[in-house]
């Protein structure tokens, strides 16, 4: 049995995740900020819950030692994110974006990934076949977001693309020094979630795609890489 933790799970691109892999008969844990809801998510799923905030040290780790106390985990899935919306469902551009924005984006996408990535590791190293899928953005690509043809060419903001590419970076880093892992990261595309103020075009049952399918590799399945559906994408 493949026991699989999704932080940010209690809704949209976490909670399809989640739906897709009980279905697929892995164990899973809705990790949510609050209590309550993920309790009403996992109720609806089949699945456990733990609570986690991504942005606290202490909630991490008492998420771990939950974890590890039923039994250990095989597929970390780093799902929670934001991305700082502004007035009238703005992004703070080069012109307007301030370091405290950038910290407070940066405090969840990267910090809280490299927190929670580090508090479940010991439980990732006794699993037979551990995983590790970093939920990524297209807007990380820095050969995408600085071609002119490209769509992601014209997105304005600063923090979040900054934020996630950062991510990549962790997930390469962490790739190479833990090879018996499968640690990649994922662009599910421009979907609509509350992240982005329900803007995307995508639905979360295609944006799940890309997450399901890493987050089911097995030990000769790729690593360190940078994936959306279609296949690997320019860093």
């Amino acid at each position: 049995m493949t026991t699989t933790l999704i932080t940010g799970a209690n809704k949209g691109l976490g909670f399809e995740t989640a739906r897709r892999l009980v279905a697929a008969g892995h164990t899973v844990y809705i990790g949510s900020r609050d209590e309550e809801r993920g309790r009403l998510a996992a109720e609806r799923l089949g699945a456990r819950t733990v609570r986690i905030d991504v942005t606290d040290e202490a909630s991490v780790r008492a998420a771990a030692a939950a974890i590890e106390a039923d039994g250990g985990l095989d597929v970390l899935i780093n799902n929670a994110g934001i991305e700082a919306r502004g007035a009238g469902n703005s992004v703070p551009g080069a012109a307007e974006v301030t370091a405290d924005q950038m910290r407070l984006v940066f405090e969840t996408n990267v910090f809280g990934t490299v927190r929670v990535t580090h508090a479940f590791l010991p439980l990732l190293e006794r699993s037979a076949a551990p995983v590790v899928v970093n939920v990524s953005s297209g807007l990380a690509s820095l050969a995408h977001l600085s071609d002119a043809t490209s769509p992601a060419y014209g997105y304005p903001g600063v923090a979040y693309p900054a934020s996630k590419t950062a991510v990549n970076m962790i997930t390469v880093q962490y790739a190479k020094a833990f090879p018996a892992m499968r640690i990649n990261a994922v662009e599910p595309g421009f979907t609509k979630t509350d992240l982005n103020g329900n803007t995307g075009v995508q639905t979360v049952e295609q944006g799940a795609d890309i997450i399901v399918r890493m987050a089911s590799v097995g030990p000769d399945g790729p690593t360190g890489g940078y994936f959306d559906a279609h296949g690997r994408l320019p860093w």
